[in-house]
């Protein structure tokens, strides 16, 4: 067991002949005991010191470890929500191309539909075109036709119109065959 500055202090020493001078020594001895408390106390401090430095190594330690776990944490989500967002972008690519190649669908769908109806509008176009030269046709023929210079031969007089708003005056124009209805 080490000295403490109380050993030193109560050491008695035989006295013998010829010795060291007394208060030499006990000069020399208080000497020792100021330096070695002075060096127990440093030693106490530093041995806190110590002991509070490994107490904070201990929490640093802790904290480090901590933090790696933290940041490997950290880089598993980072890369999971990586993954995901690379999943989602594809399926948002994919949504895309199936709603592009649907709208291109539509559109030559209804550009075909367009394409049959202006077809048929073309068709219905020439039967009527047809049918109204030959309405034309037919009345030109009408009019191209002798009925009309007929027609302008009849010579039919004031009296005559006058007899013929007359019941009986327009009975005899009919058996005569100057008025017709």
């Amino acid at each position: 067991m080490p000295l403490s500055p109380l050993d030193i202090h109560n050491k008695e020493f035989t006295r013998g002949f010829r010795g060291y001078a007394e208060d030499e020594v006990n000069e020399f001895l208080d000497q020792i005991i100021k330096d070695y408390e002075i060096l127990l106390r440093e030693k106490k401090e530093l041995e806190e010191k110590v002991k509070s430095m490994a107490d904070q190594m201990n929490h640093y330690s802790s904290l480090e470890e901590t933090l790696q776990k933290s940041i490997v944490v950290a880089q598993e989500a980072a890369d999971e929500v990586r993954r995901n967002s690379q999943k989602e972008s594809k399926l948002i690519v994919k949504e895309a191309e199936k709603n592009a190649d649907r709208i291109v669908n539509d559109a030559m769908a209804k550009a075909r539909k367009v394409t049959i109806e202006i077809d048929e509008l073309k068709k219905q176009s020439k039967v009527f075109r047809n049918r109204f030269k030959m309405l034309v046709e037919a009345q030109l023929d009408l009019l191209n036709t002798d009925d009309w210079e007929h027609l302008l031969e009849y010579d039919v007089g004031l009296t005559e119109i006058q007899e013929h708003n007359r019941p009986e005056a327009s009975d005899e124009m009919l058996k005569e065959g100057k008025l017709t209805y």
